[in-house]
């Protein structure tokens, strides 16, 4: 079997030869680290740098012992286009600046700070913004699908320059996941977490009205790539809209305006033979699970264990064989012992005999991650999983 065949299998309850130990990614800090310790040279480090599921991860990714990124993905480009003047506002005097990003959102860059930067301000703030500067460059056009870039087996390549005939080959070796964007995540980038909160209490009708512009448009992409012969087996969006106590939303409230969104996307990649759905999402989720299963979207990632102990076994529970899963593997144990990463070996078997769930680290590797303890981690679970 192909890891793709096995990947397919696993999620679908079917049996498979071996299970791919899998990754999601590696933050640049963790890079860094890694290459002052003396793992990574300045080939091997630039190269590492391109990206989560790109090609030139593959040496990085055989070397710590894992199989292949899940992330492999196509991904139209279902944001504003164009986007904004990316710019530096101001320079304070500690040497940090404020930077109008592409979003159009003011961020402050730090000197040598790492993680998620400030927001300062957002040039989306009501109707008169939206209606003028956003509407507009949320617009489908094809290119937004033939611009994009496609990674192909040994390079990448533009989508209309190779990617497609790759892209087409019903027997290639890797799975591959189609990007259909993101119905409320992009709004929260856009207009600012705590901004879009007072927006949904001042003015309902403007934040309904941008989900359905967002969502046309993450529709009209994905129905473009599909329909030019382009083959994926993995239907994907990004939301990133819960924190650790539960979402950043009514519940009630998404499911009524955003939840039909999902289903006519999910619809539609069914339609194309696209039966599983991976959705990323942060936090705890577990009041919006219903909602994306009702609606389509069946595969979790990267279930985040956090404090609240996310896990598939808890949704399995509740919503049976339909819920399934990718991740769930507590990162920050790469920082520890190999003690504490056999019992988190230990309790990640017991969820893949459940069926429909594939290991993965709940997130990019973190910059506590021990070079030594991933491999530890990768060996000790192929060993446990293929016995």
């Amino acid at each position: 079997m192909t890891n793709r065949e096995r990947i397919l299998a696993a999620l679908n309850y079917e049996p498979y030869d071996y299970l791919p130990i899998l990754h999601f990614g590696f933050l640049g800090e963790t890079l860094d680290r890694w290459r002052k310790e003396g793992h990574l040279n300045e080939q091997e480090y630039n190269e590492a740098r391109c990206g989560d599921g790109d090609v030139r991860l593959e040496p990085l990714t055989k070397r710590l012992g894992f199989d292949l990124a899940y992330h492999r993905v196509f991904s139209p480009n279902t944001r504003i286009a164009p986007g904004f003047e990316t710019k530096v506002i101001e320079v304070l005097p500690d040497g940090s600046q404020k930077i109008q990003t592409g979003h159009g959102v003011i961020i402050l860059q730090r000197q040598g700070a790492t993680g998620i930067p400030m927001e300062f301000d957002h040039i989306l703030k009501g109707r008169k913004e939206w209606e003028e500067l956003f509407v507009p460059r949320l617009q489908f056009s094809m290119d937004r699908v033939t611009g994009a870039w496609v990674n192909c087996e040994t390079d990448m390549k533009p989508f209309d320059q190779g990617g497609l005939e790759y892209l087409k080959q019903p027997n290639r070796e890797d799975h591959y996941l189609i990007h259909c964007g993101s119905l409320y995540g992009a709004i929260r980038d856009y207009v600012g977490m705590e901004n879009l909160c007072y927006l949904i209490a001042d003015d309902i009708d403007l934040v309904i009205e941008m989900i359905d512009v967002c969502a046309e448009l993450c529709y009209q992409c994905a129905k473009a790539t599909l329909e030019t012969g382009a083959l994926f087996d993995i239907g994907h969006l990004w939301e990133d809209i819960c924190y650790r106590s539960g979402p950043l939303v009514n519940p009630k409230f998404f499911a009524e305006h955003v939840g039909p969104h999902y289903r006519r996307i999910t619809e539609l990649l069914a339609s194309y033979g696209i039966n599983l759905v991976s959705l990323d999402c942060d936090g705890m989720i577990d009041a919006l699970v219903p909602i994306w299963l009702e609606n389509g979207v069946n595969v979790m990632f990267p279930i985040e264990v956090g404090t609240w102990g996310a896990s598939i076994a808890n949704w399995r529970e509740k919503y049976g064989k339909q819920a399934l899963g990718v991740g769930g593997m507590r990162k920050h144990v790469l920082a520890q012992d190999y003690a504490a990463i056999d019992e988190e070996v230990e309790r990640l078997v017991r969820l893949v005999d459940l069926g429909g769930f594939i290991p993965c680290p709940d997130h990019r590797i973190a910059d506590d991650a021990v070079w030594e303890n991933v491999q530890y981690y990768t060996d000790a679970l192929r060993k446990a999983l293929n016995r």
